[in-house]
């Protein structure tokens, strides 16, 4: 059970980081949505997560420390690079933290105790906190997805995984309308449904 959980993991981070293969610094790092969400920022914000949940949960520290944890810290300070900070700092610390996170999942029981203060109930084990990683990671590569596709249509976990079928410019392109005539012919319906 924890290997396969531990495999779930594994993917989901590979899938992040192959997200930023081939983008240019700035599409990196650009917010993309009203709240600023960008790649490279969501890369950051796992590496301070993974950090505190498989080091500090179990009383195994991650190394180095995170400005960003400070109490005097700016807001969603780990949800984007700053210009000093590179994109393979960022990206080779998240492989780091994965390798310390790594030998926490190696090292411990699933049953492990563990502590997380600010859960309404701080008890907890390594196998909720896979799960809850396992959880956090893939709703972020959900989102990397969903932007990686706006910037340049790449699409999938990595570059020769795409889950969506194999179809040229001009069938997705077809796809999309009768999806948005599907969209607009249910509001047209609720609207005449609407003025009886």
């Amino acid at each position: 059970m924890k290997e396969l959980m531990h495999g779930y993991l594994r993917n989901a981070r590979e899938a992040m980081v192959w997200k930023l293969d081939g983008l240019s610094e700035y599409d990196a790092r650009r917010p993309l949505t009203p709240t600023g969400t960008n790649l490279l920022g969501m890369i950051k914000h796992l590496s301070s997560v993974e950090a505190w949940y498989f080091g500090k949960t179990f009383e195994r520290p991650y190394p180095e420390d995170f400005s960003w944890w400070d109490d005097d810290a700016e807001p969603n300070a780990d949800m984007w690079a700053t210009p000093d900070e590179t994109r393979a700092d960022v990206v080779d610390r998240y492989r780091r933290v994965w390798a310390h996170a790594d030998a926490t999942i190696e090292a411990l029981p699933l049953d492990a105790p563990g502590q997380v203060p600010w859960w309404p109930k701080p008890d907890t084990t390594l196998h909720a906190i896979l799960v809850h990683m396992i959880a956090e990671t893939n709703r972020h590569a959900g989102h990397a997805d969903i932007l990686r596709e706006q910037l340049d249509g790449a699409t999938g976990m990595r570059a020769d995984n795409s889950n969506l079928p194999e179809r040229d410019a001009a069938w997705w392109a077809r796809y999309r309308e009768r999806v948005e005539e599907a969209a607009r012919a249910v509001v047209i319906s609720q609207d005449i449904g609407n003025s009886f």
